[in-house]
């Protein structure tokens, strides 16, 4: 299968099934992940993976009550930045931009096993970070939702390409 398959079949999965992930198809959405490129090649993060339902429904209680659907799915990555006051030359934290590659190389290498993903910005950081015991110099910088899904939602409507790039100048 060709990656842009992938591209075009990835979703904002919200409805999961109780089915479990198979260990060699985590194994190779992790490596996904762990292959990102980063800043510096320094790959200054970390990945929680909550799996037990009393961590899943707390984390979802108290850091994210309007994402209630997370229940559902059987995992829940954590995005962690290990060095958040890395600053590129360009004036942007390393850290958003590295967990972002991170976590589409994840979305993608689990939309081709079959899986959904979602991600997740709404949540309070402070409180995932209490529920999840993470240390005060950490940043939470997004959640994403892991499993299969009952149903693929349709796509949704994308701006044509003449719209969002411009040749050699605005």
């Amino acid at each position: 299968m060709k990656i842009i398959n992938q591209i075009v079949d990835r979703r904002s999965i919200r409805e999961y099934s109780e089915k479990p992930i198979e260990k060699e198809k985590l194994a190779r959405i992790f490596e996904a992940g762990r292959l990102a490129p980063t800043a510096h090649n320094a790959q200054d993060w970390q990945i929680i993976i909550v799996t037990a339902p009393q961590v899943k429904n707390r984390l979802i209680d108290e850091a994210s009550p309007k994402q209630a659907f997370l229940k559902q799915a059987p995992i829940i990555l954590v995005a962690c930045a290990l060095n958040p006051d890395y600053i590129l030359r360009c004036g942007h934290p390393a850290y958003l931009i590295d967990l972002a590659i991170v976590l589409e190389h994840i979305a993608l290498q689990a939309v081709h096993e079959g899986l959904g993903t979602c991600w997740i910005g709404s949540f309070d950081e402070s409180k995932a970070k209490s529920v999840l015991k993470i240390p005060e110099n950490i940043r939470v910088v997004e959640l994403m939702s892991l499993g299969y899904f009952d149903r693929l939602p349709a796509a949704r409507e994308r701006k044509p390409i003449q719209a969002l790039f411009k040749w050699e100048s605005w």
